[in-house]
């Protein structure tokens, strides 16, 4: 934490900059009469162009390491949804059953909405975080610099990185405000709002063992109890939740520091800073974390799933079009009452035959418009 908009770090970098060059020059620390950390390292430099500028970059090149847990998380997903594929199980709107669908559909599902997340950050921040103010000096209006500067720096810093950084078209707006840091926050918060919920659905898919839902079964990672013997508890989707309350504590923290600028300047850009990265960087590991320590392992209790189907209410609404609403909601309402199932209370009544019966509820058909 630091006042100043990042000076004490610009002046530090400056200074270790300068010695560095005194030792390869044959000078001694300190020698500053040959190389000075202000006027020459800092020449047509300013914090106030050169901070946010390096912030920009180092967020472009932390956002590709995120990258490769995001892929590999994303991948167990579908490896898991590829896995469950034939598993029927009882969707559920308002944590009440609704219609059958199968556990790799679940799961396919989580792995294409972190896709869209991951596309979502490669097509915007990189975008977002190129534009820098570097040569705009204390306000953005230039001053104290060369008039090729502005443009022969920004060449050579994108020449050296790689990156496709521009110098923005309005370095006065891009030295005051905050946007593009407000936009990378509430990317990541997004993210771990998508991964948080995630993690409270495999919380409750396995629930239990005996219980609760008790469709998935998680690999244990330690006792869950001092008091309860055989407990064991979900501690890694438990952990991403507190990873995303960080995040979105770091992304209040983000959007009140870009506000609390004045003028032609934010003061406030160190936290913004330090928010980010640490974000990006909880992100990252608790990415690595769900994949490693509990995506890869869960297993499904297919037998259990097909046991919730079959004695569910919900599935009486696969059934409508064949036996219509009003026979329907009479034979859901006698199930709930009695405590049978809907297939035993229709077959009682031959309401449709086995044949019939059969072709409606394969997975094939239950799960997917019928053709």
């Amino acid at each position: 934490m630091q006042g100043g908009a990042g000076t004490s770090t610009n002046m530090n970098a400056n200074e270790v900059i300068a010695n560095i060059g005194l030792e390869h020059m044959g000078y001694m620390k300190g020698e500053y009469q040959y190389l000075h950390p202000n006027n020459d390292v800092n020449m047509s430099q300013s914090t106030n162009d050169v901070y946010p500028s390096a912030i920009k970059l180092a967020l472009i090149l932390s956002l590709e390491k995120l990258y490769v847990p995001f892929k590999n998380l994303i991948h167990s997903f579908q490896a898991k949804s590829d896995e469950f594929s034939e598993v029927l199980k009882m969707g559920r709107t308002q944590l009440q059953d609704a219609v059958p669908m199968t556990l790799g559909q679940e799961f396919g599902a989580f792995a294409h909405t972190l896709q869209n997340d991951l596309n979502k950050i490669k097509q915007i921040m990189p975008d977002a975080l190129s534009g820098i103010n570097l040569g705009g000096t204390a306000i953005g209006t230039g001053i104290n610099t060369e008039v090729q500067y502005r443009i022969n720096a920004v060449q050579a810093l994108a020449k050296i990185t790689g990156k496709s950084i521009s110098s923005s078209p309005d370095l006065i707006e891009t030295t005051s405000d905050m946007g593009d840091f407000v936009l990378l926050s509430g990317v990541l918060k997004r993210t771990a709002t998508k991964l948080s919920k995630i993690s409270n659905d495999l919380r409750l898919l396995s629930s239990g063992p005996r219980a609760g839902l008790g469709e998935i079964q998680l690999e244990p990672r330690q006792p869950g109890s001092s008091i309860m013997p055989g407990k064991v508890n979900p501690v890694i989707p438990e952990a991403m939740n507190l990873t995303y309350f960080q995040v979105v504590a770091n992304d209040w923290a983000v959007t009140l520091a870009a506000e609390a600028g004045q003028l032609q300047l934010n003061a406030m850009e160190p936290l913004i800073a330090f928010k980010l990265f640490e974000s990006i960087d909880l992100l990252g590991k608790a990415m690595r974390m769900l994949e490693q320590k509990c995506i890869r392992n869960i297993q499904a209790k297919s037998e259990n799933c097909q046991y919730l189907v079959d004695n569910s209410i919900g599935i009486i609404t696969v059934l409508n079009p064949y036996l219509g609403y009003e026979t329907t909601t009479r034979i859901a309402k006698q199930a709930n009452e009695t405590g049978q199932s809907v297939l035993a209370l229709i077959k009682a009544e031959k309401l449709l035959s086995d044949e019939v019966l059969s072709n409606v509820l394969s997975v094939k058909n239950m799960v997917q418009p019928m053709h």
